[in-house]
């Protein structure tokens, strides 16, 4: 059986890290997900509620903030408890098994949060023919992939 699921999306709020009784780490926030298309010209957003724990959820919590964008990997599960009113509820959320960086917002200013510094080319000369090497291409399957893929 397979249960994996990736999504990329933007941190709904600022991720909290907390501790169980037992010292594990562990932070759940929510994403938000743009749908690939559009109805009436207006973009659809999902919401997924996601948990990562230990080491992710420490670095989740340094790295990331609201607005942020994240790609997550990791398993369904469902959980339920009881609420406070006495009601069963049922909850579906991504477990994270690993999470990457995939872009920066834009600040307030327009700056982004990555230095871009102009490389300087003012002494920039170009290389002279005596620095290249004559290339060989003993790679055979040159031919076989040239009648193949004709």
């Amino acid at each position: 059986m397979l249960n994996q699921s990736v999504l990329m999306g933007r941190l709904t709020a600022e991720p909290e890290l907390r501790t169980t009784n037992t010292g594990t780490s562990v932070t759940s926030f929510t994403i938000a997900v743009d749908r690939e298309y559009q109805t009436n010209g207006e973009r659809q957003t999902d919401f997924f509620p996601i948990v990562a724990w230990r080491q992710t959820a420490e670095w989740i919590c340094r790295y990331f903030h609201k607005g942020s964008m994240i790609a997550v990997i990791g398993n369904l599960q469902n959980r339920r408890y009881e609420g406070q009113d006495g009601i069963m509820r049922t909850v579906t959320e991504l477990v994270v098994s690993h999470a990457s960086f995939c872009g920066n917002k834009t600040e307030g200013s327009g700056t982004t949060r990555y230095d871009t510094k102009p490389i300087d080319t003012s002494n920039w000369q170009p290389a002279s023919p005596d620095t290249f090497s004559e290339f060989i291409d003993d790679d055979e399957d040159y031919e076989y992939e040239q009648t193949v893929f004709k």
